[in-house]
C-alpha cells in the first residue's frame, strides 16, 4: 500500500486492465454510439420530410426587430450602385433566390454550406424574411464566430504557430471568438488588442503582441516594426511597411520615418516574469539609411495627428487614435475585410492597401458612415450589406443574349464567381453528408471527425495563408483529391450511421423525393426538371444493392461538380 506522500507508479508499474474492465469500456463505447446513430436516424427523418408552415416559430427563426434606419441605409447603398450601373451602362442581373442567398452567407458567416435541416426550417419562413431570419441565425451560432475569428487572425497574426513558449495562436482565436459571438463592438476589439499586457496564456490578447517575438532572441522582446506593420495592414488598410528600409521611390505620400514613427508607439513594450508590459525606461531607435548610428524615434501619427491624444502610455494613445470615429482609414478598413468575407472578394483590391486620399467607391463611403454611426456592430454592418442588392443578386444571366461580362462584376452588377476556401470546400463535403447540422450541439464523436477529416483535407488540398482573398487558380492534384480522395470517398460510401447518401436510400422509397433531397444537400436547391427526370429514371431501373450504390454514386457526381465548388 502506497503512502499519500509517496510518488504515482510509472505506466510500466501499472497493472493491466482487467478483462471486466475491458469488457465494461467497450459495453459504455457501444452504447454511446448506438445512443448517437439512433438520436441522429431519428433527427433525419424529420429531415427528409419537408415541413409544414408553424404559426409560431422558434425563438431562433423570428423575424429580428430591424432599426428604421437599416432600410435607409440599404437604399443608400443601393441607389449607389444603380448609380454606377446606369453610368456604366450595364443592365444588373436578376435577384438570387432565397436559398442561394442562404448558401452565400452559410459560407462566408459558417465556412459550411446549409444542412438539410437548416434548409426545412427556413423553407417554414416567409420568403420575404428568410434572408434575414436566417442571418439572425447564424449570429446565435458559435460556428459564425469560430470561423470569423480565425479569417480575422490571419490578418492579425498569420497563420503560423509563432514562438510556442510565450504564443498560443488557438486561445487567440478562442478568445476572439468569445467576443465577436458576444457582438463586442469591433473598436473596442482592437483597443484591447493593441493595449494588451500580461500572461498570454491567461490573457489571449496579448498574442498579437508575443507572436512578433524572435525565438532565436526572445529577451529582445516584442518586434515594433512587426507590430506596426500589422497595425497599418490590418486595422487601416494601408502599407505604409512597404517603407521600413527606404523612402517611397514611385511618388506615394510616405517616408521611412512614417513607418518608423509609428513602429515607435511599441518601443516600451518588453518581456517580464509577468508577461508583457510597458517600461518607461525604454524607447524605440533605428538607424536610417544614410545614417551610420541608430538614433531615438518619436511616436507620431503617420497622418491625422490632431486624432491624437495627449496622454497615456504610447500604446494607449495608438490605441485610441487608431480606432478613432473622425479616422475613417480605420472604418474603410473594416468595412472591406467584412465586404471580403461575405463576397469572397474585396471592395478596394488589395485589401490592405486602400488609398489613404481616395477615390473610394461610394458604397464604401456610405457603409464606413454606417458602421462609425452605429458604434462599430459588426453584425449591424453585415446585416445592411447582405440586404443590400449587389449582395442578393444572381451570379448568373437569364438572357442568353445579355451573358455576364467582366464589366459586371467590376460594378457589382452580378455576384462575383469565386473559388470555395479549402477549408470551405471540406466542411461543406462533410456538412452534405449530414442531413442534420453539425455545430456546437452535435455529438463529440460527430465534432472530432469533422476536426479532423477537416485538418488533413486542407493540408493536402493547400492553404493559402495569409494572402488569403488572391485569385488562385485550381489545380489538378485538387480535383484528384475531390474526385479520388478519402474524405470524398468516406462521405459518399455505404454507411447507414454516417452518410447521407445511404440514408436517404434506407429511409427514402421515391425516388423523386431522393433525388430533390440529394440535390438540397448538396447545392442548396432543388433540380431542374431535366435532371430531376434523368436520376429519378435511373433509380426507378434499380432496386436493393444496385439503387444504395446509384445514390452514392449521385452524391460522388453531385460533389465532383463545379457548381459544388464555386461561391456564386
Amino acid at each position: 500500500m502506497t503512502s499519500p506522500d509517496s510518488p504515482p507508479p510509472s505506466p510500466q508499474q501499472l497493472p493491466p486492465p482487467t478483462s471486466s474492465a475491458r469488457i465494461r469500456a467497450v459495453n459504455l463505447f457501444i452504447v454511446g454510439l448506438l445512443t448517437f446513430s439512433l438520436s441522429w436516424l431519428i433527427w433525419d427523418r424529420t429531415s427528409i420530410s419537408p415541413s409544414s408552415p408553424s404559426a409560431d416559430p422558434s425563438p431562433s427563426t423570428k423575424k429580428t426587430p430591424i432599426p428604421p434606419s437599416f432600410q435607409t441605409s440599404v437604399d443608400k447603398i443601393d441607389q449607389a450602385f444603380e448609380k454606377s450601373w446606369r453610368q456604366a451602362k450595364i443592365p444588373p442581373v436578376e435577384t438570387a433566390s432565397p436559398l442561394t442567398i442562404a448558401r452565400r452567407l452559410s459560407l462566408a458567416l459558417t465556412g459550411t454550406i446549409p444542412s438539410l435541416e437548416e434548409i426545412r426550417t427556413l423553407e417554414q419562413q416567409p420568403a420575404a424574411d428568410q434572408v434575414q431570419i436566417h442571418l439572425s441565425k447564424i449570429f446565435q451560432d458559435q460556428r459564425w464566430s469560430d470561423y470569423v475569428a480565425e479569417r480575422f487572425a490571419r490578418s492579425y497574426v498569420g497563420t503560423i504557430e509563432g514562438p510556442f513558449l510565450v504564443y498560443r495562436r488557438r486561445r487567440m482565436v478562442d478568445w476572439l471568438s468569445e467576443q465577436l459571438f458576444a457582438n463586442r463592438h469591433y473598436d473596442q476589439l482592437v483597443r484591447q488588442l493593441i493595449t494588451a499586457k500580461g500572461i498570454w496564456t491567461s490573457k489571449p490578447e496579448v498574442n498579437f503582441v508575443t507572436v512578433t517575438i524572435d525565438p532565436n532572441n526572445d529577451e529582445k522582446g516584442p518586434s515594433e516594426a512587426k507590430l506596426a506593420a500589422r497595425v497599418s495592414r490590418a486595422f487601416l488598410g494601408i502599407r505604409i511597411d512597404c517603407m521600413e528600409c527606404h523612402n517611397d521611390k514611385f511618388g506615394d505620400r510616405w517616408k521611412q520615418k512614417d513607418f518608423h514613427q509609428l513602429a515607435a508607439f511599441f518601443g516600451e513594450a518588453e518581456m517580464s516574469l509577468t508577461g508583457v508590459r510597458d517600461n518607461h525606461d525604454n524607447t524605440y531607435q533605428y538607424r536610417f539609411r544614410g545614417k551610420k548610428e541608430a538614433q531615438p524615434v518619436d511616436a507620431i501619427a503617420p497622418f491625422s495627428p490632431d486624432l491624437m491624444p495627449a496622454s497615456g502610455s504610447p500604446r494607449h494613445r495608438l490605441a485610441q487614435w487608431v480606432t478613432h470615429k473622425k479616422n475613417r482609414p480605420f472604418a474603410r478598413s473594416t468595412v472591406n475585410r467584412i465586404w471580403a468575407i461575405l463576397f469572397n472578394k474585396p471592395l478596394v483590391e488589395p485589401i490592405d492597401n486602400i488609398p489613404l486620399d481616395g477615390p473610394w467607391p461610394e458604397a464604401m463611403e456610405i457603409l464606413t458612415d454606417e458602421l462609425i454611426s452605429h458604434d462599430f456592430d459588426l453584425q449591424q454592418l453585415i446585416r445592411v450589406i447582405t440586404a443590400s442588392k449587389a449582395f442578393q443578386l444572381d451570379s448568373r444571366s437569364s438572357d442568353p443574349n445579355h451573358p455576364i461580362s467582366k464589366k459586371h462584376e467590376e460594378h457589382w452588377a452580378a455576384f462575383p464567381l469565386t473559388r470555395m476556401r479549402p477549408e470551405q470546400v471540406a466542411r461543406s463535403v462533410i456538412q452534405a453528408a449530414s442531413l442534420t447540422t453539425i455545430d456546437a450541439h452535435s455529438h463529440v464523436i460527430q465534432r472530432l471527425m469533422r476536426f479532423t477529416q477537416q485538418s488533413d483535407f486542407v493540408k493536402r488540398y493547400g492553404d493559402p495563408g495569409e494572402d488569403e482573398f488572391a485569385e488562385l487558380g485550381g489545380t489538378i492534384p485538387q480535383r484528384l483529391l475531390l474526385m479520388n480522395g478519402e474524405l470524398v470517398r468516406k462521405r459518399t460510401g455505404e454507411n447507414p450511421f454516417l452518410n447521407a447518401s445511404t440514408r436517404i436510400g434506407i429511409l427514402t422509397a421515391d425516388n423523386q423525393k431522393a433525388v430533390e433531397i440529394s440535390y438540397l444537400s448538396i447545392f442548396t436547391r432543388l433540380p431542374e426538371e431535366n435532371e430531376k427526370s434523368y436520376f429519378t429514371e435511373l433509380l426507378a431501373t434499380l432496386k436493393n444493392k444496385n439503387r444504395s450504390q446509384a445514390m452514392e454514386d449521385l452524391f460522388w457526381v453531385l460533389i465532383n461538380s463545379t457548381e459544388f465548388s464555386w461561391n456564386h
